[in-house]
This record gives structure tokens, sequence and C-alpha cells, in this order.
């Protein structure tokens, strides 16, 4: 018992660790992170704590200026927030008679100041979930310090999921903690820390990845089989199908809230995966059961996401097609904007095709994974598989070449090496003893919580990171 203490204190004194050398390398950029997005949620992060209207639309100005002065003058079109050779009180002149202008054409109503014609601004308000979650940052710290807090908050937060979903799949501590700093290293680490929706919706991804790791447990295990009764990873490890419904369904619905889109294509991935995986045990007639009601859940879940959003008269695919096409609605929009819109979309991949081939670092890193995918057997890799395809599905919807040397749209996709890489340094399960049903492949005998179709998580000092799963061989 004390040595498994000894293990767990040095398994949180790592994740912390890991977690200051981050928030002191953020240290170096407390301003110039915002994008032309940023004031949007700001101001109405603002009205939420009680501004006017007006003082929030001023108030964004100031920091999205000042913000500015500190931006990097990088071609890249994602980084480059500042206009060159434009100072700041230029910038708050012309955000000023902006705001002046769509607001003596019509823009007079809503959360947002009038940055821009009322149906493109009808987006943000439509993402009420992220100024709420700005409210108490803002509120207590200001805009520069409380954006850069609930940034470093979001991205440690993830973090500490993709951690926490790979000890639950029965990972090793040293690939637990390996997820939780390629989450930040990566451009998952950079989206979460920017001010934008999107490092909450990534938050709430990571919660949701792990909710379905511990949605397919028949059971949680019980103390005697993590080998140790506290800690972090001891309560994750303790945790069953009860609580990842309850990880899953909230985790989306928040989600939801913050941008639905992205929680739609990630319910919609995760339930084809689940699907798919499904169809492949009954083919090796092994019993479905946990991997069918986690397609049913998910699926569920996209359903009332789509009729949600439709209900709530929030924009849609079609106006998504239209603002792109049309420079956020300032040109008529097109009859039939379809064959318009999948001309851009050949024109975007094309020309992200090529970006790939000139700097290989997530080709890589895709490659590395798939490596994991063929060489590890875990029921965390086909969630993670999941996940990437909602980033490239969210990428697919909005094909804007501005966005082509960014990462924030297909950020999703970057989840599938913080999760699947890790793995690689656990040692795969081997098959050399005599096969016997009441053991495992390594010759060891099950855990009392392994069921009929291999969904065990492994105990917490395990290091093989060969935990079964219904994709694994019998």
């Amino acid at each position: 018992m004390p040595n498994i203490r000894r293990k767990q204190h040095l398994g949180l004194i790592g994740m912390l660790l890991i977690a200051v050398v981050f928030a002191g390398l953020q240290l170096t950029a407390v301003t110039g992170r915002a994008s032309p997005d940023t004031k949007n949620y700001l101001s109405y992060a603002l009205s939420l704590s009680g501004e006017s209207r007006q003082e929030a639309g001023r108030r964004a100005i100031a920091y999205s200026c000042v913000s500015g002065q500190h931006a990097s003058l990088s071609p890249v079109p994602w980084t480059n927030r500042k206009a060159v050779g434009e100072s700041e009180e230029q910038c708050v002149r012309r955000l000023n008679d902006s705001v002046a202008y769509w607001a003596r054409h019509g823009n007079t109503e809503g959360m947002t100041a009038p940055f821009a014609n009322q149906r493109f601004m009808a987006i943000f308000e439509a993402r009420p979930g992220y100024p709420l979650f700005l409210v108490p940052f803002v509120t207590v710290l200001g805009p520069t310090w409380g954006l850069w807090l609930a940034g470093l908050v979001l991205a440690l937060a993830g973090s500490v999921c993709v951690l926490l979903t790979l000890r639950a799949a029965g990972a090793s501590r040293r690939a637990g903690l390996a997820g939780q700093a390629l989450f930040l290293a990566l451009p998952t680490g950079t989206v979460a820390m920017n001010p934008l929706s999107d490092g909450l919706s990534l938050a709430l991804g990571t919660v949701v990845l792990l909710g379905c790791v511990l949605l397919l447990r028949d059971r949680p295990r019980t103390d005697v089989e993590s080998g140790t009764s506290t800690g972090v990873t001891a309560r994750a490890g303790a945790a069953g199908p009860r609580t990842g419904a309850v990880l899953v369904a909230g985790g989306l619905a928040l989600m939801f809230l913050v941008r639905y889109s992205q929680a739609l294509l990630l319910a919609v991935a995760l339930a084809a995966v689940f699907l798919a995986w499904s169809g492949r045990l009954r083919l090796k007639r092994r019993p479905p059961g946990p991997v069918l009601r986690a397609a049913g859940l998910c699926g569920a879940l996209a359903a009332g996401s789509y009729a949600g959003a439709h209900l709530l008269g929030w924009p849609m695919g079609q106006d998504s097609a239209q603002d792109l096409l049309t420079h956020h609605y300032q040109r008529p929009d097109l009859p039939n904007p379809w064959p318009e819109f999948f001309v851009q979309e050949g024109v975007f991949w094309s020309a992200w095709l090529r970006r790939q081939a000139v700097q290989p670092i997530l080709p890589v890193l895709l490659a590395l994974s798939a490596w994991a995918l063929l060489r590890r057997r875990s029921v965390v890799l086909p969630i993670a598989l999941a996940a990437g395809a909602a980033g490239l599905l969210n990428q697919a919807g909005h094909p804007n070449l501005g966005q082509l040397y960014g990462y924030r749209l297909i950020v999703f996709l970057w989840l599938l090496p913080a999760l699947a890489i890790p793995l690689l340094l656990d040692r795969p399960p081997t098959d050399t003893a005599p096969h016997d049903a009441s053991r495992d492949p390594a010759g060891a005998e099950k855990p009392a919580g392994m069921t009929a179709h291999g969904v065990a998580p492994a105990p917490v000092g395990d290091t093989r990171g060969g935990v079964r799963h219904p994709m694994s061989r019998s």
C-alpha cells in the first residue's frame, strides 16, 4: 500500500508539474491573442454582467485594439490580427465608426454590440454558453486577465480530461501524462487558450470522450481491482456507465449552448463509429450491448441538437453557406448556394493538402496514430477516431481559405494523436501463452470486471496499455 500511494503521488506531481509549466509559458502572452470574433463574445459577456450594450461594445473595442498592438504581424491569416501600420487610436476609431454605421442600419437589438449586420451577429447570439462562462472571469479580473485565465482553465481542464480518458481506458500512468502534455503542446492547447468559443467547445468535447469510455463498462471497478481507493485516476476508474452517460449527455448539452454545430457533428460521428463497431461485433457473434447503447444515446443527442437549433431559429447549414459566399451577408444571397459551396470545398481541401505536404506535422502525427490503431487494442482508439472525424466535418462545413493556416475549426482532429500516440508508450498484449478462456492474452487471469465482450479497465498501476475492448480478438 505505501508503494501504491507513492506512485499515486508521483502521478499527481507529474500532472501538476505539466500544468504549472504550461501556465508559466502562457504568461509570456497574456494579451495579443484576440481575433476579430473575440470582441463579439466579450461584448456579450459584458452585457450579461450588467453593462449596457453601448458600454459593453466600448470595452470590447478597447480590449481588441490593445490586444492588436501585441499581436503578430505574420502573413498567416489566422494570426494576423493587426492591420499593418494601424495604431491603437486608429483601431478604436475604425471599430466605433463601424458600430455607429450598423446601429443606424437596423442592428439595434441583441446582447452583442452592433459590430456587423444583424444577420451575421445572430451567429454569436446563438452561442450564449461561452459568454456566460466568461462572466465571472471578466467581472472580477477585467477583460485582459479574465480572458487569459478563462483560457488557461479550459486548456488545463481539457488536458486533465485527456489524461483521465486514457487512464479510464486502462493506459499506464506515463501514457496518461503523455496525453496531457500532448494536448497542451499541440494546437489543442493553443486553441483552448484563444479567447473564442472553440476552447470551451473543445474542453466539453474531452468530457464527452471520457464519458464514452466510462459508458462502455458493464460495471465500475472496485477498490480492490483498481489497487487503490483514493486519487483522481482512482475515482475515474471507479466510475461506471451511469457516470459515463451523464458526462456524454451533459457535455453535449452544454456544448450545444457553446457551438451547437460542433456538438451535433461530434454526436453524429460518435453514433456512426459505435454503430459500425456494433456491426463488427455482430459479425464476430459477440454481444454488442454496451456499444449499441452508446450509439443510441449519441444518436438521440444528435437528433435533439438538430431539433433544438431548428426550434430556436438558430442559423443552420444554409445560413453558413450563404455567410461564406456573401462575405458575411454583405452581398445578396445566392438562390442556390450549394454548387458554389462545393467548388469552395474543392479549392480549400486542395490547398489544405498542399500545405500538409509542405509542413507534414499533422500527417506524421496521424501516421503514428494509425500505427497505434493497428498495434494496440484500446477502447479509447475508436472514440478518438470519432473525435477526429468530427473535426474534419466541422472544417468541411466552413471551407474558408482564411482558415487554411489555422487550427480552430479542425481542432478536434488533433485529439486523435493526443489520445492515440500515448498508447504507443505501453507494451502491446502478447498471445504467447496457451489459450484459456479464463485468462487474457498475456496469460493473466481476467479481472472480475471483465465483460463478455472484453470491455474492462486495467488496474491503475498496469502499464500494458493493451486493455481489450469490443474490437479486440477473443
